[in-house]
């Protein structure tokens, strides 16, 4: 999957002909060839491929209906073909839209109130989110909003070029790998303590994060949002993506999360795995949208028996 991105985002200049090019189709047509070009790349994946990414959908939602999972696996490949263009084509016409007052036409955002009751606490605000939709456009619509920072893995050398499209347009971030963890703690904690909102992918995933569930099954997952919500009291925000036709995005904040209430210190796993339940919900409600089928079982540790198979059962 990586190798599929790293090719098409490494062409800057032809994605910048393309956008000037596409900017007279209408979107429906645009839509229409996306789709054709998503369901090509259904294809192409072969059996292996796509039946790797079904089988992680069938082995995590536990679902038996083969024409369900089937279906959700080609939308999970067109909404990869539309976020692509999107990212890599659609981004340029970003700021026109937005200095014309015209980001309804891209978004259309469900609960934001919560977001500005939460930042009126005087805490700031962490959106938590996973990796669904259009995730580099919901990061972006914040930023035009709000003073909002990320969290990134931009070291990756695929993914690079798009960050650094979206960092050309006002996205700021900081860079897990490349930032010491002492200076992105203080920076984190500074920008929330001056009110601003910081943007979390809680999905994120690393062999050497803490111990979590999720899915009811073993995990590793960051424990910084859970850290922030217990000892900084901010106030966390639940946020998931999902896309609209054509080239819509619909944005869906939830109640603010106060974990200080709720947990101490010392329970920085547990409130993680509350935060966890969330992304679980957000992505058993629409789960062709969330990106990491592709590498998910990756994330389950297999050897580590703490939960049973019945466990998983009630869970799912």
């Amino acid at each position: 999957m990586y190798d599929l991105i790293g090719k098409a985002a490494g062409q800057e200049r032809l994605h910048r002909m393309l956008a000037k090019l596409l900017g007279a189709v209408p979107e429906e047509w645009l839509l229409g060839l996306m789709h054709g070009i998503g369901f090509g790349l259904y294809v192409l994946a072969g059996k292996k491929g796509r039946g790797h990414i079904e089988r992680n959908m069938r082995d995590v939602l536990g679902m038996d209906d083969a024409r369900h999972v089937r279906r959700l696996g080609r939308e999970y490949f067109i909404n990869l073909a539309v976020t692509l263009y999107e990212i890599l084509i659609d981004v340029h016409r970003l700021p026109r839209l937005h200095a014309a007052g015209r980001l309804e036409r891209r978004f259309e955002a469900e609960g934001e109130r919560l977001l500005a009751d939460a930042l009126r606490l005087g805490r700031g605000a962490i959106v938590y989110t996973p990796h669904m939709g259009n995730f580099f456009y919901a990061y972006w619509y914040l930023t035009q909003k709000y003073d909002c920072l990320a969290v990134v893995t931009a070291q990756s050398p695929e993914l690079r070029p798009i960050y650094l499209k979206f960092q050309a347009i006002g996205c700021r971030g900081l860079d897990y790998d490349e930032t010491p963890p002492l200076q992105m703690i203080r920076k984190l904690r500074n920008h929330l303590a001056a009110g601003g909102v910081v943007f979390l992918l809680g999905d994120f995933y690393r062999p050497a994060f803490p111990e979590a569930t999720m899915f009811g099954r073993p995990t590793r997952s960051p424990d910084g949002a859970a850290s922030f919500g217990i000892e900084q009291h901010a106030p966390i925000v639940p946020l998931y993506t999902v896309r609209k036709r054509p080239f819509r995005h619909r944005l869906v904040f939830e109640t603010p999360v106060l974990l200080h209430e709720r947990f101490a210190k010392h329970e920085r796993r547990a409130a993680t795995n509350e935060l966890n339940r969330f992304l679980e919900s957000a992505i058993r409600a629409a789960p062709s949208h969330w990106f990491y089928w592709f590498n998910a079982e990756e994330r389950w540790n297999a050897d580590d028996e703490r939960l049973s198979a019945q466990e998983r059962e009630a869970r799912n």
